[in-house]
């Protein structure tokens, strides 16, 4: 950290006028308390901005804040030091006085040779790269297989066995079988992955134990960096904000993890992840009110819609261990989207796939369960609501009514996909369309249309074990029957 240099601009002023007597931080003594060097200066001295600058950057052990004390708009006659220059224009009758108080006679946008050349750093910045350019040379000779792992992992490159090794362990998730918690099946995802990745750098706000998010090999980074995985503590935005650093740093593929439901301390840094196409990867456990006792603090209810209409990001709710490896696998591919992975707390059904449903699952959404004789209805699931829908599958079907189940992780990725490939598996003549998803029901008209029905969550959750939770909420197999019987 000894790298960061911080300047703050401390003018006084803020949008909504003078800060004296509601700002009351004592900024030098709260950034000294972190451990911080501070360093004080005129910030209309350049002489004293340049000293402070070498000073802090001769600390090489912890990071330095500069705060330079300036007046907002120096120079500005009539604005100079109050909050009309902060947002706005200075006006032209102002920068007329504002150029004559300051005696600036060029042009706009026209800047004096002498401070052109001042800041002109092309040769300066030429030198040091062919400098690196030759000392690199030098390491590529000495140890070329280094060398182009460095490459490869700077150009954010995936090893070139990695795509054959991940299709072999998602299909030996199938045929394993095993009912399993999802978020117990990404550990084991994490587990195979990683080692083929050794970029992926983990961790967790202090829910390591709870996200599953530790691998075999795992190993703190403390005061000694030779390690792969971070201990974030209690700050989820404070997470994700350092991963989308690590990502446009390059050379690592992050992923953090924390429950479903705290993803909205850390909202606006997941938002600006996905405004960058910053390829992090989000883990997000205990993803409803199949969490239990907890209670509604705890049960996410409108966050799956949040994260979904997120611009960029693509969100995937596996239902089984198969479909979690894959979503880990598509997550990891994904070079210019940010993933998120919900993941389950209690344990879900195994499902019974073919090889061009295992394929499928990569597309987003695919048909998991075929009707039988004539097509009368669908029904969409993601998540621990599959088994239900597949249930409902069996029911119907023996009634003599044609039902498939649409298995649905990543609706963002099967919206991508060709008009034919959605028509196949989404036919548009059968509007008997029933969406089941602990979650809130208003995502899923998009797929049903106003003709169909959705099953799930409109309110918030309550403290009860998961299966009373949702037997209350008429999240169950009878309700998904009832409906697809209400429709046909």
């Amino acid at each position: 950290l000894g790298k960061l240099v911080f300047f703050y601009d401390d003018n006084g002023i803020s949008i909504d006028g003078d800060v004296e007597g509601w700002f009351t931080d004592d900024t030098q003594a709260r950034f000294e308390a972190y451990g911080w060097q501070v360093i004080k200066v005129d910030g209309h001295d350049t002489d004293e901005i340049t000293k402070a600058t070498e000073q802090a950057i001769a600390e090489t052990t912890k990071p330095s804040l500069i705060i330079c004390k300036t007046t907002i708009g120096a120079g500005s006659p009539n604005k100079q030091g109050l909050a009309a220059s902060h947002g706005a224009p200075l006006g032209d009758d102002e920068i007329v006085l504002t150029r004559d108080a300051l005696a600036w006679t060029h042009a706009p946008f026209e800047l004096d040779d002498e401070i052109y050349e001042a800041w002109d750093a092309k040769a300066k910045g030429d030198v040091q790269q062919k400098n690196w350019d030759a000392d690199f040379e030098a390491y590529k000779k000495a140890y070329p297989e280094l060398a182009s792992e460095l490459l490869r992992r700077l150009n954010g490159e995936l090893p070139a066995d990695f795509e054959s090794q991940a299709q072999a362990y998602i299909q030996q998730t199938q045929e394993q079988g095993g009912d399993v918690a999802s978020r117990k099946a990404s550990q084991n995802a994490i587990n195979t992955l990683q080692p083929l990745l050794p970029e992926l750098l983990g961790g967790s706000a202090d829910l390591a134990g709870s996200n599953l998010t530790l691998f075999k090999g795992a190993k703190g980074i403390e005061k000694d960096s030779d390690g792969n995985y971070i201990y974030y503590g209690v700050r989820e935005f404070g997470m994700t904000a350092i991963a989308n650093g690590i990502a446009l740093h390059g050379g690592f593929i992050p992923y953090v993890a924390t429950f479903l439901m705290f993803m909205e301390y850390a909202r606006n840094a997941v938002r600006m992840g996905a405004l960058m196409k910053q390829r992090v990867i989000h883990v997000y456990t205990h993803d409803s009110i199949g969490l239990g006792e907890d209670g509604p603090t705890h049960q996410p209810v409108e966050q799956l819609t949040s994260l979904r209409t997120t611009p960029n990001l693509r969100t995937w709710r596996p239902c089984d261990a198969t479909e979690s490896a894959s979503a880990w696998v598509e997550a990891i591919k994904s070079e210019n989207n940010p993933s998120a992975l919900i993941f389950s707390r209690q344990s879900l059904p195994h499902q019974a796939r073919d090889s061009e449903q295992v394929a499928n699952i990569a597309k987003g959404g695919y048909v998991l369960a075929k009707e039988q004789g004539e097509l009368q209805a669908i029904i969409i699931a993601t998540g621990s609501e599959v088994g239900l829908a597949m249930q409902a599958h069996e029911t119907l079907s023996a009634n003599g009514v044609g039902v498939r189940v649409v298995s649905m992780p990543c609706a963002e990725i099967f919206v991508e996909q060709d008009a034919s490939y959605r028509e196949a598996v989404l036919p548009a003549n059968i509007r008997a369309r029933v969406a089941v998803e602990a979650a809130h029901v208003d995502y899923w008209y998009k797929f049903v249309g106003l003709d169909g029905k959705v099953i799930g969550m409109t309110t918030y959750g309550e403290s009860a074990p998961a299966d009373e939770l949702y037997k209350e909420f008429g999240i169950t197999t009878e309700a998904v029957v009832d409906a697809v019987n209400s429709l046909v």
